[in-house]
């Protein structure tokens, strides 16, 4: 469909992975108005204000604006340009209160989002580096420092400095900055949980918090030097591992109502976009694919998604259609393995998740990384808040606050069928699976029924139970089965078996399984007599012969919801439906 406007002017060009506020104003990009963000801050900020939001959901883009708005570059010229950025959006209409804190601060500003490393020696010089950056890009004020600072500083900016100078790093560059222009900092800091998660899975966390620990401390507490920061990431951690002793903290997660549409888009915001490009017709889809997700009082679209998806409609990308695009921007590593070590309890509440329902948890919402070692209960915690899951309703039950979870989109749905799948029967790796393996070389069906059966209920269904989920679940578990190939569906005799196990060495029998899926129980019997039935008239023993194999063995597997019953026929090679 063609939108009307686009027959009179060209169309804006949308931006997909653009988060340097200034190249998506100057370079014409169709932007989403967030500029009220602004203005709600300057309303309410405290010294530190922390917001936790999903991965993708435009944090890094919403600090780079503030740089922009706030920032005095030492420059009038520059400063002027970047006045400009601002004056056909929102926060220029909110009035000289507001206005007049343009380009009026010096701002410090870095991410710690590639401090994520193997070990601790690679995070902390990947620290310095970020940190010696930030120190490049006011390099002019050395100048005017005196000659201790000025030493201090250029070994600091040289990667030169101890590991106690990158430690109070932070609150020397406000100290620096002050000292040359009078004026107190804005510190920005992006993403300032990924050191900490990267940290935990590698087993140096201790380290690490110390280390971050140290420098938010004496940059962010009692700081003369320092007008407000904002910090932005996606797990809040207890005030006693990172913020410690620090009461001028504000933390606007995702339950809370105040900047609940400051960071996703509204349906006002998706509604304005799809017309402007035409795709008006679409807003049904792209609510089921990408909104769903409850952040304070609203109702918020995840923004990476919408515009990757709406950018492959308007260019003409072949075959484009909705799709996971939120699933490919972050390892989540974490709630992996969280999943790895989930029980069944968990296990079934995932279940649940993916057949469309809901659950019902308390959310800790001060947590520590060691939390995770002592609580499985807490995976929901992390799927909550970083993304995996939504609220959607809440209730008081004593003196804590329950709340309803449930999977917010299509989107989300499909990364759990595969990902969050995958990764619950990744845990069949670590089970002994000789006695199933042993069970089929000696046609003992009774043992292989409850073999199947019993790794079926340490497994993840999402309730669809079809011959496709049997047939991959089997297929994985086969795979490891030592001395044979598996062959999946290929073509042989008059059809194409499910699964066939070729032997690597003559002696060793020909395998040949066929699935069904039963109505019931009562049925399951029925079930396998008529797939030893389909393996016998299709002739799908045919290549036993071809394999040089002198026996086949015939198993008909029948399956209802998380139960097995195996039949099996013994079939010499050559025999009646064996091979010709």
């Amino acid at each position: 469909m063609t939108n009307t406007k686009a027959e009179t002017q060209e169309l804006k060009t949308l931006s997909v992975g653009v988060e340097d506020f200034e190249k998506l104003i100057s370079s014409g990009f169709y932007y989403v108005d967030k500029t009220l963000f602004i203005k709600e801050l300057l309303d309410n900020w405290s010294d530190v204000n922390l917001f936790l939001r999903p991965r993708r959901f435009g944090k890094t883009l919403t600090l780079s604006t503030l740089q922009y708005f706030f920032e005095d570059t030492g420059d009038e010229e520059k400063n002027a340009e970047r006045r400009k950025l601002f004056t056909d959006l929102n926060i220029a209409e909110a009035g000289p209160e507001y206005t007049d804190w343009q380009t009026s601060r010096p701002v410090i500003s870095l991410t710690l989002k590639d401090v994520k490393k193997k070990n601790y020696a690679l995070a902390y010089e990947s620290l310095v580096q970020v940190v010696a950056a930030e120190y490049r890009k006011h390099s002019a004020i050395t100048d005017r420092l005196p000659v201790d600072m000025a030493e201090k500083y250029n070994a600091v900016m040289g990667e030169k400095g101890s590991e106690s100078h990158y430690q109070n790093s932070l609150f020397f560059l406000s100290e620096c900055l002050f000292k040359v222009t009078g004026k107190k900092s804005v510190i920005l800091i992006d993403e300032y949980d990924a050191p900490l998660d990267g940290a935990w899975l590698q087993g140096y966390y201790s380290d690490m918090i110390d280390l971050i620990r140290s420098l938010f401390s004496a940059a962010l507490k009692s700081n003369d030097n320092l007008e407000f920061a904002v910090i932005t990431g996606c797990l809040r951690v207890s005030r006693e591992s990172v913020f410690t002793g620090m009461n001028n903290l504000k933390i606007y997660s995702i339950t809370a109502n105040r900047f609940g549409d400051g960071f996703g888009f509204t349906q006002t915001e998706v509604d304005a976009l799809l017309s402007y490009y035409g795709e008006a017709a679409r807003t049904e889809s792209f609510r089921k694919w990408y909104d769903g997700y409850k952040i304070g009082g609203y109702a918020v679209y995840n923004p990476w998604s919408v515009i990757n998806t709406l950018s492959d409609f308007k260019g003409g990308q072949p075959g484009a259609d909705f799709g996971s695009h939120w699933a490919n921007t972050s390892s989540n590593d974490i709630v992996k393995r969280l999943i790895l070590q989930s029980d069944d309890e968990a296990k079934e509440e995932m279940e649940t998740l993916m057949a469309g329902g809901e659950i019902e948890k308390t959310i800790r919402e001060d947590l520590t990384y060691s939390d995770l070692e002592i609580s499985g209960d807490y995976t929901w915690n992390f799927m909550l808040f970083t993304g995996y899951l939504t609220i959607t309703g809440s209730r008081q039950d004593h003196d804590e606050t329950v709340y309803t979870l449930k999977i917010p989109n299509t989107e989300v749905r499909r990364i759990y069928e595969r990902q969050v799948k995958d990764w619950f029967n990744e845990r069949l790796k670590g089970e002994d699976l000789t006695p199933l393996y042993d069970a089929i070389l000696q046609g003992d069906a009774d043992k292989m029924s409850g073999e199947i059966t019993e790794l079926l209920l340490d497994t993840i269904s999402y309730y669809d139970y079809s011959e496709n989920y049997y047939h991959g679940f089997l297929a994985g578990i086969l795979r490891g089965m030592s001395g044979y190939i598996v062959k999946s569906n290929r073509e042989i005799g008059l059809g194409r078996p499910d699964l066939t196990l070729c032997p690597k060495r003559r002696k060793n029998p020909y395998i040949v399984f066929e699935f069904k899926k039963a109505n019931d129980y009562d049925t399951m019997e029925t079930a396998c007599q008529a797939a030893l039935a389909q393996i016998d008239k299709q002739r799908y023993a045919i290549d036993a012969k071809k394999e040089g194999c002198t026996a086949v063995l015939y198993y008909g597997i029948a399956f209802h919801k998380k139960e097995a019953l195996v039949a099996a026929s013994l079939t010499p090679a050559g025999s009646k439906g064996g091979v010709m």
